[in-house]
This record gives C-alpha cells, structure tokens and sequence, in this order.
C-alpha cells in the first residue's frame, strides 16, 4: 500500500494506467481466490459463472451479466463472506464447430478432409485461442473471478461427470435411441436443439389443394406451406366431430402425383376450425403429424436425405433441392387440377443460429431424455415454494409452465466436436453397450468388433451439470461440500428452459438439492433505438471498444445503473460519457480532500467533537445510503443501488458538503479544521468502500491515497448503519439551507446578476426555520454571495426586490443598484417572446398525428419534455416581470 496520506493524487484519473496496474495488484495478492488460509470460520457465498462459448469475443451482453455477478460476489466479500466466484467457458459444439469449418473453407478445405482426429486439433487450437481471448477480457472488465478453478466443459473431470449422469439416466430407463421428428439442419448436417433454431417471420404462401377419394365421389381440400412434403403425405386426418366427414372416415383418398392412396382418418389434436377442418398427415416431416401417425399406425415415409435433397421416395422429384422441388411440384399441382388457390400468407419459419439454413422437421434416429420423469421433482417443489427463487417472480410462472408441459430432449448431435455418446454397438451380435469406461469386448457374445456411436452430445447436456461438475463432482471434494450448493445464478430469460430447467433438473436427480438459492433474470442490452443487436444491422457494441474508451468503471456503472430485474436496456454513448463525468468528480472530490490531509495526515473521526450541521448531515445522510445501499443489492436491485450512490456521492458530498467543508478548511480555527477532516475522510472512505463493487478501479487508486489501514479496499468491510450518526435535526436545517442557496443562485441566474457581486439578503421565517439560518449564517453569506444578512419573524418585503419560496421561509433580494431593472424588463420580455414561440411550436407538433404516429417513441417523448421545461421557465419569467412591474403588489 503507497504511504498514506502522503501520496499526491495526480490531476486528472488514468484508467489505462489504474485498471492494469490494480488487477496485477489483485491477481499476484490472491484476494479472488476462495477458501484460503483463515476462510474456514466464514460463511461460503459462491456463483458459477454462465460459460461463454469459446467461439469468439465478449459482447455487451456478456458485461452486464458479469458485471452483475462481480457486483455481488466484491460485496460479499467485504460482508465478510468466503466468496467463489466460479470461473469456467463453455466448448459450445456447434458454434464452435461451425466457427472452424468455414475458416477451413477459406482454405479450401472441410472436416472430412482433414478426418476426425486432426480436425479436432483444430478446433482445440481455437478453444486456446480464444480462452486466452476471454481470459483477457475479463481482466478488462475488473472480474474478480477465482482463475485458480476455472473450469471448461470438456475438460478431464466434466467430461467424467458427463459419462456418469449418461449412463446413470440410461441404466434407469431415462435415455434412450429412438425414430422421432427433430430440428435438423441440412447445411450443417446435424440436429438442433431448439435454442439453436431462430424462427422469423417469412413472407411465403398456403398452398390449397384438393385430394380426390378413392370412390370418386368428390374430394377433399387440404393446404400447406411445404407442398413438396406432400410426396411424405400417409394420411388425411379430420376431427371426429366434424360432421362435414363423419361419413368419410375410414374411406382413402389418392395422393395426387405419387398416386398412393392414403386413410381418411379421425383425430381429435385436429381444429376443425381452421380451414377446410381436414389436414394432410406427413409423419416424416412434421412434428405434430408424427404424433398423429403414431397413433393411427400411419406408414413414415421420408422423403428428403440430410442434405435437404429429395430422396428415392420423392419419385420424379428425385435429386432435386427441396425448394427447387417446390417450384416444380408446384407447377406440376397447377397442371393437373389439384392446386386450386396460392394464398399470401406470413408465417414463422424457423432457421439455423448457426448456418442461417431453412431447418428441416425430420425424422432421425437420435438419442433422447426422457424428461417428465426428472422434471416431477422440480414441479412438486415450486409448487410448494421450496424450488429455486426467481427474481423477477414473474418468470416463475413461465418456468413452471414450461417445466409441466416439457417434452423428451434429443441430446445427440451429428458432430465431431463435443463429448463423444458413451455408447457401443457390437458387429457381431448388434449388442448396445452403455458404459462409463471404454468396453474392450461385448458383455453379451465376448466379440471385439466395437464401434462407438458416432454423434456427441448437445452442448446442453454437459453444461446442464454446471454447478455441481465444476465442483468435482461426482467426486466428494471439499469444494462440493463447502460452495453447493451455490447462492445465485445470473443468467438472461432467453435460456430459462434451455438451461435453467436441465440444471435444476439434473441437480436435483444427481445431488438431491436445488443447484442454487436464486435464479437472477437479466433482460438484453439493446441498441439506443431499442432495437436488438445483431450482426446484420451492425449495431453491436464491442465492450472493449468501451473500457478503451472511457474505462472499466464507467462502463461498469452505466450498464449496472441502467438495470432493472428482468427488462431490457438501452445502450447509449452519452450514458457512458455521464458514468465517466461520474468517475472524475469522485477523482477530483478526492484530490480536494487529500489537499487537505498532506501535511497533517487526519484523525479519527469523534463524535465527542463539536460537529457541524453540514457534519451532522452528512453522517446521516451516509447512514441512510449504507441502509438503500445494502438493502438494494439483497432484493438485487442494482439500479436503484447504484442510483442511491450517485445521488449521495455527486449531489450530497461532492456538491454540498464539500462546499460547506472549504470554510472551516480554509479558517483559522484549527479544531474546526480537524474535526471537518475526519468527518471528510471518514465519509469519503465509506463511500468508497459502497461503490468499490461497481467501480472497483478508481475507488482502489483512490482508497490508497487515503490514511486509513488495509491492503485493499477489496478486502475491506462493508460499511454499517451506525446508531449515532442519526440526526434528522440537522437534516431538517441543511434542507432549509441547500433550498436557500439554490434558489438565490436561480435568481442570480434569471436576473443575470455577476458572481463578483454581493447581494443583500433577507429571509422571513421563524420556529426552527429562523435557527437554522441564525445558526448557519456564515455559510449562508459565504454560499449566496452575500455581503448583508437579515433573519427575522416579522421583515417585511422591501420595494423592488425578487422574491423566492421555500420551505418555511420567504427570501427576499433588493434589486435597487444591483441590476439595471428596466433593461432587465426589456431582457425578460423576449425572452418571454422566444419561449412562447417555444411552446407553440412544441405544441403544434405534438398535435400533429403525423408525427406522434410515425416518429419513434423516445423522439416523441423528448418533445414533451422539452415542452414540459418551455413552459416552467416561461412561468418563471412571466412571476420575475410581474415582480419587476410591481404587477404582484
């Protein structure tokens, strides 16, 4: 730690030079690092950190989510608390995966060329890459993240982890291979997980067409979005209280072009609503139909191969793309008579995250979770209030909802990156074999001809056992006895289902406890125009462009303050630029104060000393943002937190108290000077120590400046309400006294009186009013710039004088030899003029529909806001002229 208070803080904060400088200091002291030497008596805190997937840099969303966990974790930690913040990065299969094969395509080559084993020195030659990328971005960003654990999904003990919960699940009937309809990705050439379909709105058509019955005596009109599935088509359900074909049930009806005929069947999952009432029924391509087929016995007929081409089963479509095939079939239906109608019509359709390509239903033989059974325990306990906590509680709900009505999970992946299926298959007697070591010979006929399953696993299945593998399990280590389970997750509402649920769910299965106390849902950090960020419209925001920028801590700051539980945010510059405005006037704050403590160092604040009202105030003041403080970050309000700081911060101490310090630090009274010292440094030092979590930087390289004891203001204790710095007298005067000073200083303003020149000033008030101007009558002159002070119950309001209102009190100004007052009037009069074209224009825009309609909400609101400010300065000009025109009396 530098010599305190002998240590001259430089003009102007270097964020470059503290941010680098603080983290080695952080790093090399050990203070991220959990359970060390002394801890054991502490109460753990521990979070494990989201993964991010090893596919590229940070976004601005990964720094709000972090930012948030770091807030928690430094705060914990000062509370006293053995805090884990668990490090670790996500393998990310087919992100990843498809980040290395189309930079092998760049150089001409794919995976099949290089073969599985060399490819996957590839892809981890690009996990180290960018691992080492993301270790240095947290660095950034100030993260006090325990690197001594980091973890990585495929790492040795996670993928053991893995191989046990696989087998586990299967051994009791859990898992399972089957023939069931997926998300498959033809580009890419693998199933999908749902969170990896994004579904867009597509401007297509509704395709009706007419099936002809078998009998010949009539038909019946079906429609799709797909018409080349039809060639798939084994069915025809309706609804079996339709009486529109009650007597059609049972009968068949000839599937144009192909000519096969195909059942007429009853199925109450059909709306007889909706169009015709009757549906066409392809098995092999449509979710829901695969459902019906199912229970009517329907033949699947696929007729598509994994590239999306049309297959043997298409017929003459044969060979041809998917939506070549629709062009062509369509033309063909027209031609025959059976396409009666091409509708316009505007439909989700969903596409790959990661190839962009249309995604195909079809069915695949993959492996699957059965997930009613692992989700039971999770309903019961929400049920009961004992499950995981959701801030906001609103998410509840959609969990709980999601969680009853979930369906079996296909786990399996057609790639080569991620943990390989822990399954065997024998050539000799086709025996499968599950098993958490490699088997060497088949259990059932002893052969050695073993090939494992080709396909690995969805990303999700291994980072769904997050919270408890990172700890060692399925190993009991200290870890897992001490931090599981954890306090908090912090996490977006986009992955509720995706890996919220699957880690309660498997938690609860493999360690019998929820994996954590909480679930914290963030919202998305959004553009200024509220738009999500994306790639396509260029509109991300990269945050190291922002720390390089402005620094960590104003980055930090703008998104924590900008976040309510939940919502999403806006990002704007101009937040940033004010976190930073922020930043220096702490800086400068600081510097005032250690001017102060140079030569004299500062003693130990005392109650016992005759404080001030400004003192007095200010230790209140303090102890009601320790209390907001505090309290916001236990309900994890890190808004109104961060809100309650600045205020106190900029508008109380820097602001306020600081300008009542300069008297007694400038006087002669050598005690007043002491006693304003300590109570400086003593309320400087807790505000630090309140705002580290969100700034860590600049409030280190300012807390070592300071002559207080510690290594590191991140080791440091929360503060705490402190009983005897109550005093709400003296809250009651500094309120009387900072609308006072702010209300002559407004005047000053309108009347265009110079600050060179001293005013007369006097206040009618009386009762505690009246004592506290009388007891506060040299700040009073000091701060309003007066040379003449009267207080008084019963003064009379002298002639041409301005007038201002506040709490208990009236304040008059004679303005005779202070300011020209008929130039003053002219002034005062266009003005007037000017708002009042101000408010008109602002007016009549408003009105105008046109513009409310089509201009952008925030546009539109900041008009009314402007209007709003016209019209309170037009007010203030119209009662000055009428004070000036003697109109008031």
């Amino acid at each position: 730690m530098v010599e305190q208070g002998r240590s001259t803080m430089p003009k102007a904060y270097d964020p470059k030079q503290a941010e680098q400088k603080w983290y080695e200091f952080w790093f090399k002291g050990g203070f991220f690092q959990a359970g060390k030497e002394g801890s054991e008596e502490k109460e753990p805190f521990s979070i494990v950190i989201p993964p991010p997937n090893v596919t590229g840099n940070l976004h601005i969303g990964h720094a709000l989510n972090m930012t948030l966990q770091d807030i928690l974790i430094r705060w914990k930690r000062m509370e006293g608390y053995d805090t884990l913040w668990m490090s670790g990065m996500d393998h990310a299969g087919i992100a990843t995966q498809s980040k290395v094969e189309a930079r092998l395509r760049e150089e001409g080559i794919s995976r099949h060329d290089l073969g599985r084993e060399k490819f996957l020195e590839k892809v981890w030659e690009w996990k180290e890459h960018y691992a080492q990328i993301i270790r240095e971005q947290w660095y950034k960003m100030g993260l006090s993240l325990d690197y001594s654990r980091e973890r990585f999904t495929m790492d040795e003990g996670l993928s053991r982890a893995v191989r046990k919960v696989f087998v586990t699940l299967y051994e009791k009937g859990l898992i399972y291979r089957g023939q069931y309809i997926i998300n498959w990705d033809p580009a890419a050439r693998t199933a999908l997980s749902d969170i990896e379909v994004i579904h867009k709105e597509v401007q297509g058509h509704l395709y009706h067409m007419n099936y002809p019955l078998k009998d010949g005596s009539g038909f019946i009109r079906v429609a799709t979005t797909r018409p080349e599935t039809m060639l798939g088509d084994t069915g025809v359900a309706v609804h079996p209280d339709d009486d529109r074909y009650k007597g059609l049930v049972g009968q068949s009806v000839v599937l144009p072009v192909v000519g096969r005929e195909i059942p007429i069947v009853a199925d109450e999952h059909v709306d007889p609503e909706f169009g015709s009432g009757a549906v066409k029924i392809t098995p092999a391509h449509d979710p829901n139909d695969f459902e019906i087929g199912g229970r009517h016995d329907l033949p699947q007929v696929l007729v598509m191969d994994e590239t999306g081409t049309m297959n043997e089963n298409a017929g003459p479509y044969r060979g041809l793309d998917r939506f070549e095939c629709r062009e062509k079939i369509v033309k063909d239906l027209q031609d025959a008579g059976v396409l009666t109608e091409i509708e316009e019509h505007v439909h989700s359709v969903g596409h790959s995250e990661r190839s962009g390509a249309v995604v195909e239903p079809y069915l695949s033989t993959q492996w699957f979770v059965a997930m009613k059974p692992l989700a039971k325990q999770a309903i019961r306990d929400t049920k009961s209030g004992e499950g995981v906590r959701f801030v906001p509680e609103r998410f509840e709900k959609i969990y709980l909802h999601w969680i009853e009505n979930v369906r079996d999970w296909c786990i399996s992946r057609q790639l080569w990156w991620g943990h390989r299926i822990p399954a065997w298959y024998c050539a000799d007697c086709g025996e499968t074999i599950v098993r958490i070591e490699d088997p060497e010979s088949c259990p059932r006929c002893g052969g050695g001809k073993l090939k494992q399953d080709e396909d690995v696993l969805d990303t999700w299945f291994s980072s769904g056992l997050w919270p408890f593998s990172t700890l060692g399990w399925p190993q009991k280590t200290n870890d897992l006895d001490r931090y599981y389970p954890t306090d908090v997750l912090v996490t977006g509402y986009d992955i509720i289902y995706f890996w919220v649920a699957r880690m309660i769910f498997t938690a609860l299965e493999f360690t019998g406890e929820k994996p954590f106390r909480d679930v914290l849902i963030t919202g998305l950090v959004r553009d200024a125009e509220g738009r999500k960020m994306s790639k396509s419209l260029g509109n991300g925001v990269d945050p190291m462009e922002v720390i390089d920028q402005y620094g960590a801590d104003a980055m930090r700051f703008m998104l924590s303050t900008g976040y309510t539980p939940g919502n999403d945010q806006r990002f704007r510059w101009e937040r940033v630029e004010a976190a930073r405005h922020f930043a220096n006037k702490i800086w400068n704050a600081s510097r005032f104060a250690l001017m102060h403590l140079e030569e004299t160092g500062a003693e130990t604040l005392s109650l016992e000393a005759p404080l001030s009202t400004a003192d007095r105030w200010i230790l209140h003041r303090l102890n009601e943002t320790v209390e907001t403080v505090t309290e916001s970050l236990n309900r994890y309000d890190f808004g109104e937190a961060g809100q309650a700081l600045y205020r106190f911060i900029w508008d109380e101490l820097c602001d306020w108290y600081i300008e009542f310090a300069k008297r007694p630090l400038y006087g002669e009274d050598e005690e007043a000077k002491r006693v304003t010292r300590s109570v400086l440094v003593y309320v400087l030092d807790q505000s630090l120590r309140l705002l580290h979590p969100f700034m860590p930087y600049i409030t280190e390289e300012i807390w070592q400046h300071l002559p207080v004891d510690g290594e590191s203001i991140t080791v440091s204790q929360w503060p705490q309400k402190n009983p005897a710095f109550e005093a709400t007298q003296a809250v009651q005067e500094m309120r009387v006294l900072i609308e006072t000073i702010r209300a002559v200083r407004n005047i000053r303003a309108e009347m265009e009186i110079s600050p060179k020149k001293q005013v007369e000033l006097i206040i009618r008030a009386d009762g505690s009013v009246l004592s506290a101007y009388r007891n506060n009558e040299s700040a009073i002159r000091r701060l309003c710039g007066a040379d003449r002070f009267q207080a008084g119950s019963d003064l009379a309001r002298p002639d041409k004088a301005t007038t201002a209102v506040v709490t208990g009190a009236e304040i008059f100004i004679p303005l005779e030899g202070l300011i020209d007052i008929g130039q003053t009037i002219t002034r005062l009069q266009d003005e007037l003029k000017k708002l009042d074209k101000e408010v008109e224009r602002v007016e009549k825009k408003l009105a105008n529909r046109g513009f409310v309609s089509k201009a952008p909400a925030h546009i539109v609101e900041e008009e009314k806001q402007k209007g709003a400010e016209y019209r309170q300065k037009r007010d203030k000009v119209k009662n000055r002229l009428k004070e000036l025109q003697g109109q008031d009396r």
